[in-house]
């Protein structure tokens, strides 16, 4: 072809233009299993970069080689929506010179889109692509589905390089990544391992107390007054909230209800909801699992969003606003009804705000699933460690001993008290907890900051402070 984009990954930076200090971008869709991050990193790192900031709409447990990475100044600061493993463990005692920003997926569409966040060079990995970078998450290699958590990327930043495993012809369509946003295409030997992009968070549980909070959970969601034909529903990663689905979906039947749309990150059981007709649309930003992924491929009305589409709160146009229900799960929640989802009871950076934030806002109903207890560690508490979505935002808590409702929503409590659920006040959650593990000691942080936690309209919600 003789416009074709093909070229070397070292060419393809060389291109770029890029220059040490300056910002590059990831996206997580290959989740636990991404190569994309290590590879760039890694050449970068040979063609003597250094001081580079690294803007990431996730990282996990395979990306532990930055490490090295980091301590030889080839990246020297971090913005992301999560960190987990060794990289997470490193940052928490302080490995990083500067914090690490993190924000929602909604609050990193909008910064990017607005310019707070400025991208000098994307390299986004996809299943496919054509010689001129029309791409997708669909291929003969690897599959990861929607490419919504990239699209802010391809459309803002200055350029844009193409990752994939499989070049297929000109055209390739549908495409996600559109070729006119594209300056150069470059062909490796894997992007991702396809049979990972379900690890980590997501988890179908035969636990009996999560089974037990999925039931209490739908009991919510049916009597809330917000379960009528035609309600939107988005649910968290987490056993308890997957379970619940399975039980909403038999009240469905028996009622003939039906959703006119489910959204966020779309997995097996809601493909599985829409292709029994029980609902209408699927609205997909990520897709969690190879059923979801294979299904945005072929039905017309599982649709593809971008973040900023998903969840921006600057954007009216955004996909929460017209979100009636979500549920979530959370590693704490205080009793000003306060979530944090980030940071461990140990200190740790180890989980994500993902879109938590974002829906919770939006939502007319947003639902926290989370036991009183996991082990020795309680979940409901006086304080958050940390601060991720403001007890604003959160109308339900659901607890294997009780259901919390949030003092600004009487109307909730009014119809689950009525429909004989056990509602109970979150303080006392928080001292029945309290009563049967005593109070913890307090964390050993130190003084330096290594997180930022950035709510969805760019303002300062809270620091976290090195583990000591």
């Amino acid at each position: 072809m003789r416009n074709s984009k093909l070229v070397s990954l070292e060419e393809a930076i060389k291109r770029s233009g890029l220059q040490n200090g300056q910002t590059i971008s990831f996206h997580h869709h290959f989740r636990g299993g991404d190569k994309v991050v290590n590879l760039v990193v890694d050449k970068l790192a040979q063609m003597g970069f250094k001081d580079l900031k690294l803007a990431a709409s996730s990282l996990s447990d395979v990306h532990a080689p930055l490490i090295e990475h980091i301590k030889a100044g080839v990246i020297t600061g971090i913005s992301t929506s999560g960190l987990r493993g060794a990289l997470a463990d490193a940052i928490s005692h302080g490995l990083l010179a500067e914090p690490v920003v993190f924000r929602s997926h909604g609050g990193r569409g909008s910064a990017i889109a607005n310019g707070e966040l400025k991208i000098d060079v994307a390299f986004l990995g996809a299943s496919s692509s054509d010689e001129l970078g029309n791409a997708t998450g669909h291929g003969s290699k690897s599959i990861c589905g929607s490419l919504g958590y990239a699209l802010p990327d391809a459309r803002y930043a200055k350029h844009v390089v193409v990752i994939t495993d499989d070049l297929v012809a000109y055209p390739n369509m549908p495409q996600s990544i559109s070729a006119a946003d594209v300056e150069s295409v470059v062909v490796v030997d894997s992007v991702g391992d396809s049979s990972k992009i379900a690890a980590g968070a997501i988890r179908d549980s035969k636990n009996p107390r999560d089974i037990l909070l999925a039931k209490q959970a739908a009991k919510v969601i049916i009597n809330s007054g917000y379960f009528q034909d035609g309600f939107s529903i988005q649910t968290g990663t987490g056993g308890a909230s997957l379970a619940a689905v399975k039980y909403i979906r038999e009240e469905m039947l028996q009622r003939g209800i039906k959703a006119s749309f489910a959204l966020g990150g779309i997995t097996a059981h809601m493909v599985k909801l829409h292709e029994e007709g029980l609902i209408g649309k699927l609205i997909d930003v990520q897709s969690f699992d190879k059923v979801a992924a294979e299904s945005i491929a072929v039905d017309p009305l599982h649709k593809e969003v971008s973040a900023v589409e998903y969840a921006s709160g600057q954007h009216l146009g955004s996909a929460t606003h017209a979100l009636d229900i979500v549920i979530l799960s959370a590693l704490e929640v205080d009793t000003q009804f306060n979530v944090n989802v980030l940071v461990g009871s140990d200190g740790i950076i180890r989980g994500a705000i993902g879109g938590h934030q974002d829906t919770a806002a939006d939502s007319a109903l947003s639902i926290i699933v989370c036991p009183l207890l996991r082990g020795r560690i309680p979940c409901v508490v006086p304080k958050v460690t940390t601060l991720i979505t403001p007890g604003k935002s959160v109308d339900v808590v659901v607890t294997e001993y009780g259901i919390a409702v949030n003092p600004g929503r009487p109307e909730i409590k009014e119809k689950l008290e009525d429909a004989g659920l056990n509602v109970v006040d979150i303080k006392d959650l928080a001292a029945k907890a309290s009563s049967i593990i005593g109070t913890p000691d307090p964390l050993p942080f130190g003084n330096k900051v290594v997180g930022v936690v950035m709510n969805r309209d760019g303002s300062v919600l809270d620091k976290i402070y090195n583990i000591e």
